[in-house]
């Protein structure tokens, strides 16, 4: 079956094949990804991807149609990005048919998504990708009637792509629970891809560290994580906190941390120097305020880190096997509750042997739910699905 899918995010794919989605998914499918990057001229896509990658990349059976963002700024950039994504999306159409639509989030990819449905006839599956909900939650203590708008904006686009689509593709179970008018639309779950089979396993590193990664700092409860830090930090001398991301707003997070020298704000890495070190760390923590199902979580857990979240987005679904509770691959704390926090922080640092077998949960869970045959086949099986009327 062939997939035209709309991407959201301004990232290029991997240089390695096996860290790239559309690669594992050519073993079932074939189509054309839309793909705005952030270079701005051809040469920057060629030096990563080779002479000839621009302007459609083929890696696998599927081809990469590239938009270059940094032409453009601000509203002219997000108009070009939608005319990219209805005109090439149309014209690959009349070249060559494809069965379903898969759009990335249920915003402006999954509008185009809508239209493309309507020109097209081939069936339309929208990712949700975050909480909808919680889009005013960003990197402000208290926010305001832009951020307000921003969530009535997001719920708005969410009811009008799911109710015209034939599927939502969820990150995590419930995520459309408070939202009355969408229960009948066709769900499934399937959390991002992740290339778990390539993550380095913990290599039990000397130095005691507690680690988040994760943008922006706010959003991610960095400061929850400060708070409890301090609370903690007098007991157990030898531990450090280190706070991984793009962070151009650092001075509040140093205002934060100020006083406490043992609290490291590490600048933002390529993936594979985060993954080693995700490897040292002792605890992995993302206190967040609103989330999807974080990529970063299933990175810690491959790689056999205990790890404490909080209890929003798909992190109860990572951490938690509803199956067997007693094979949990970490903790889940309320949202913003530093106690509870602090509390679950104490608990593993005191325990090297809970640490170990969370470790080892984490590890078998993420190969077995969520690494590269899961996202393959639940991937594939909800395209066919949805093209045969299932």
């Amino acid at each position: 079956m062939r997939v035209l899918y709309i991407h959201g995010t301004a990232v290029p794919p991997p240089a390695d094949p096996q860290r790239d989605p559309f690669y594992i998914l050519s073993e079932r499918l074939e189509g054309d990804v839309l793909h705005p990057i952030w270079f701005s001229n051809r040469k920057e896509v060629e030096d990563l991807f080779g002479p000839g990658s621009y302007p459609v990349y083929e890696r696998g059976r599927f081809r990469y149609h590239w938009h270059l963002k940094r032409h453009y700024g601000g509203p002219i950039n997000r108009m070009a990005a939608l005319w990219f994504y209805l005109s090439t999306g149309f014209r690959i159409y009349r070249q060559r048919r494809y069965d379903c639509i898969v759009t990335y989030s249920h915003m402006g990819t999954a509008l185009c998504g809508v239209v493309l449905k309507l020109l097209t006839g081939a069936k339309l599956i929208v990712e949700v990708t975050t909480s909808p909900g919680l889009a005013h939650v960003a990197e402000g203590r208290n926010p305001g009637m832009k951020e307000r708008f921003k969530t009535l904006i997001s719920e708005l686009f969410l009811h009008i792509s799911l109710l015209s689509s034939n599927r939502a593709q969820l990150r995590a179970p419930g995520l459309l629970a408070p939202y009355r008018m969408l229960r009948n639309v066709p769900t499934s779950v399937l959390t991002g891809f992740v290339p778990v089979s390539l993550i380095p396993p913990s290599n039990g590193a000397e130095e005691r560290n507690i680690l988040l990664v994760g943008t922006p700092w706010y959003l991610k409860g960095a400061d929850f994580l400060i708070a409890a830090f301090q609370r903690l930090s007098p007991d157990f001398p030898d531990v450090k906190l280190k706070l991984l991301g793009y962070y151009p707003d650092r001075q509040p997070l140093e205002a934060l941390a100020a006083g406490l020298p043992r609290i490291e704000i590490m600048k933002e890495r390529p993936n594979p120097e985060v993954l080693e070190i995700i490897a040292k760390a002792t605890i992995f923590v993302l206190p967040s305020r609103c989330e999807g199902t974080p990529r970063v979580m299933i990175e810690a857990m491959a790689a056999g880190v205990p790890a404490i979240g909080s209890d929003v987005g798909g992190i109860p679904y990572l951490l938690q096997d509803d199956l067997a509770k007693d094979r949990q691959a970490g903790f889940v704390v309320p949202a913003g509750d530093v106690a509870a926090l602090e509390a679950r922080i104490r608990q593993l640092l005191s325990d090297p042997e809970l640490r170990s077998v969370m470790g080892a949960c984490g590890r078998e869970r993420a190969r077995n739910n969520f690494g590269e045959m899961a996202y393959r086949e639940g991937f594939a099986q909800a395209v066919e699905d949805v093209v045969n009327g299932r």
